[in-house]
């Protein structure tokens, strides 16, 4: 089994169609997606509409929540961008399609789990809103082991938009310290991060996604480029959206 393994997307439709034609050249048996689809981007209704098509299921990310429901706790960009994404899908005039949006999103799920894997948007602790950061395996050893404590095996988690994998030890490995694979030897415990499809920071601004091969027992991880400036013109083209939100994307911040 070959999964397609996509996360972040936050509404940049030139990156998830990028992202989804590789994929199909890859010859992957099913894609998920570990959450946010929603928040800063310009092209949510689009991106919804994708994911629903071509993902077996996906999660919810504080994004996703954020516009559905309430964006607590976050900044004024991304409030304002929330607020903006919810009147994209409330002014859907087709009945049928705005029910099928509603429907689907209103589905999304906390966790997920197949196999050896646990799947979450932030972490097994906190699923929807908790970060791991890289530097938590050096700085945050409590937080780590309290995390690592709810993985029995396996897990995926995005939220930080940063590639890589963490082990028990702890430590992390950023995908280029692995050659882009990562082996599962069935004896560590792993978190695994594919990176952002729509918003990367690591500073590196080509999209972010992984396949898990169940039957090779790895994960890779691929970059792929896209029309950012397109994207960043959409954002700016918008009031409601901060140009900041689109000048990161330059920048993989």
């Amino acid at each position: 089994m070959r999964t397609a393994i996509i996360s972040d997307i936050h509404g940049n439709l030139e990156a998830l169609q990028v992202v989804l034609g590789d994929i199909k050249e890859r010859n992957c048996d099913r894609i998920i997606c570990l959450g946010d689809i929603l928040g800063y981007g310009p092209d949510p209704v689009s991106c919804v509409d994708l994911i629903a098509e071509h993902c077996d299921w996906s999660l919810l990310g504080n994004h996703d929540y954020g516009a559905l429901y309430e964006p607590t706790n976050f900044n004024v960009a991304a409030e304002q961008a929330a607020y903006w994404t919810r009147a994209q899908f409330e002014k859907e005039e087709d009945d049928q399609a705005a029910g099928r949006r509603w429907e689907f999103l209103g589905r999304l799920k906390v966790r997920v789990g197949f196999g050896d894997f646990l799947c979450v948007h932030g972490s097994p602790r906190r699923p929807i809103n908790e970060y791991i950061f890289p530097e938590d395996a050096i700085n945050s050893p409590v937080k780590m082991q309290q995390i690592f404590e709810r993985v029995q095996t396996y897990c995926l988690v995005g939220h930080t938009h940063v590639p890589g994998v963490f082990t028990d030890e702890p430590d992390f490995y950023p995908p280029e310290d692995v050659e882009s694979v990562y082996k599962l030897n069935g004896s560590d415990r792993l978190i695994i991060n594919p990176g952002s499809v729509g918003q990367p920071r690591d500073l590196d601004p080509r999209s972010s996604y992984a396949v898990l091969d169940e039957d090779q027992r790895h994960v890779e991880f691929f970059r792929l480029p896209y029309d950012v400036e397109s994207v960043v013109k959409k954002i700016h083209a918008v009031p409601e959206l901060s140009n900041w939100l689109g000048d990161r994307l330059l920048e993989g911040r």
